[in-house]
Formats: structure tokens, C-alpha cells, sequence
């Protein structure tokens, strides 16, 4: 990342530290599960374009965070940033929606030569400040962040998983060697190999991990009833797959339409459970990727 760049006029220095994107296929996930609901943390409308945020301190070390119109300019900012670029990242006074104490994520840098990081004054504030989910306490947001981690890193949570406990031969189910630390539940789950039928005719998974059972079932019927704008999103995956990610109440879903899937759940904290391909997930997954929010 760039270092820190003065960002409005020297009376109301903004001393960028980084930014992100708040769009309906790109947005904090410590914010909401779709997009509306992360809007509405920001108490922002949920408009078709979406919003940059700016996060910096002031000239007196209070942390801000500027909410822009001019989705642009931050991406490209971001892009030049993970390419380990340096960028000026100065948002127009005209593109600027708000300005709201704190930040809604965790930074670990901060501003050279002005004070400590701190919340702006109740004079400054016209409300509370903004401030990350406590990464001690297992909650939604942990959950979400949780499933970025594993979209980030799938290579690493991947490797972890034993592909022959999915099946043995015959067909039945067998208990699948899960990612290291997860529970055993999760490794009890053996994919969706085993199926019964549901009323509609269609196949839903029997056996295995009740929440995990849940969690596919509540990902199909997002394929009849469209969710919240952003509750499932698509982005790039090496050859040619796509990356999906699927949020509802209580989890989250990872999974790459060509392999298989890891789910996190609200009810079994720091456990992550990876789901076999079987007969069932590849369809779900090309339904989802069909209807998901895609970056532009």
C-alpha cells in the first residue's frame, strides 16, 4: 500500500491510510451480509452505484471515514495498492457523500507526525464512532470475515482437505478430513453425497451436519426467490472457475464452482466444515454463480 497521502485542504487534512469499496459485488463483509444491510451500518442509501470508503486521520490524529461517490477512483487506488504501487488517493470535496467518525475496520497503520489514532471529539461527532467488531468475541461479522479469509487463501484451506474421505466405494459417505482446527462435526460432514427428495422432487442432502444441511438448503431456494442485492456475489478463480460467496442468516459459504465448498456458521465458532462435490453441489453452484452480483 501507498503510504499516506494529504488527501483535502491543509486546515481539514485527511491523511488517507486505505480504502474500500461498498458495492453491491464488492463491500466490507464486517458490514452486513448483503449490500443493503452493510448501507445501512454506514447509514447510507443503498444506491445502484455504490460508494468508496476512505479511511485516514485528521491533523489532529482522529480517525475518519470519508464516504465518496467516485467508486473510480478508489478502485483504481486499491488496484494500484495490491500491486504494490504508490498512488495519490485524493477524493474531489464534490464527490465527497459524508463524513463519519472512526472506522468500521480494523488498520494497523497510522498517520506519520500527528497523534495517536482516536475517536473525534463529541464536538467534532455528530454521532457515535465507527469502530471494527471485536475479534475476540465470535459473532456474524467474525463469521464473514472468517469466510474472507478462506476465499483469500483457498489454496491453503484446500490442500487441508482429503478428497478420498468424501466417498468410499459403494457410494456412502464417509467422514471427510476437514481444514486443521476444525471441529468434528465438520469432518463428520461427508459433502452432500448421500440425498434424499425434497417436496418440489429435487434432491437435498440426508445424513452429515444438520447446519450444513440447512445452510444448502437455504442457498437452493435463493436460486427460486432472489435475496438482498449482494447476498451472493461471483468473482475470478484461476482456470477458469469462479469464486463464489454466500451469505444468510447465521452463515456464510464459500466455494469454487469447480471443487467443493467450506461453510461457516454463527452457532459453531471458529469451525469451518468443508462440503463434497456429490451429485448435488455442482448444480447449486452454477445456479448460484448464474444469478451472483458480479464486479464490473
Amino acid at each position: 500500500m501507498a503510504g499516506t497521502d494529504e488527501a483535502a485542504a491543509a486546515d481539514d487534512a485527511l491523511y488517507v491510510l486505505t480504502a474500500a469499496l461498498l458495492t453491491p459485488a464488492k463491500f466490507p463483509s464486517v458490514l452486513g451480509d448483503d449490500y443493503p444491510e452493510a448501507c445501512a451500518a454506514l447509514g447510507l442509501p443503498p444506491v445502484a452505484d455504490g460508494y468508496g470508503l476512505v479511511l485516514g486521520q485528521d491533523g489532529e490524529g482522529a480517525r475518519w471515514t470519508v464516504v465518496v461517490d467516485d467508486v473510480s477512483l478508489v478502485a483504481v487506488a486499491i488496484a494500484s495498492w495490491d500491486c504494490g504501487m504508490e498512488h495519490d488517493l485524493s477524493p474531489d470535496e464534490r464527490t465527497v457523500v459524508t463524513a463519519l467518525p472512526g472506522w468500521p475496520l480494523a488498520v494497523a497503520v497510522a498517520a506519520p507526525n500527528v497523534p495517536a489514532p482516536h475517536d473525534p471529539g463529541p464536538d467534532a461527532a455528530d454521532g457515535p464512532a465507527l469502530t471494527p467488531p471485536d475479534a475476540g468475541v465470535w459473532g456474524p461479522a467474525q463469521r464473514r470475515l472468517g469466510a474472507d479469509e478462506i476465499a483469500l487463501q483457498w489454496a491453503v484451506w484446500r490442500e487441508q482437505v482429503d478428497d478420498t474421505a468424501f466417498r468410499v466405494p459403494g457410494g456412502s459417505a464417509e467422514p471427510a478430513e476437514g481444514p486443521e482446527g476444525s471441529s468434528e462435526d465438520g469432518r463428520e460432514e461427508a459433502g452432500d453425497d448421500r440425498t434424499d427428495q425434497d417436496d418440489d422432487g429435487r434432491d437435498v442432502p440426508s445424513g452429515g451436519h444438520s447446519g450444513i444441511r440447512r445452510v444448502l438448503a437455504e442457498a437452493r431456494a435463493y436460486v427460486d426467490s432472489p435475496p438482498p442485492l449482494g447476498r451472493v456475489r461471483s468473482s475470478f478463480a484461476p482456470g477458469g472457475a469462479r469464486t463464489l460467496r454466500a451469505d444468510g442468516p447465521g452463515w456464510s459459504l464459500v466455494a469454487r464452482t469447480d471443487d467443493i465448498a467450506f461453510v461457516l456458521l454463527d452457532d459453531e465458532p471458529g469451525e469451518v466444515l468443508p462440503v463434497g462435490r456429490g451429485p448435488e453441489l455442482p448444480g447449486l453452484l452454477e445456479a448460484l454463480d448464474q444469478m451472483a452480483v458480479r464486479p464490473l
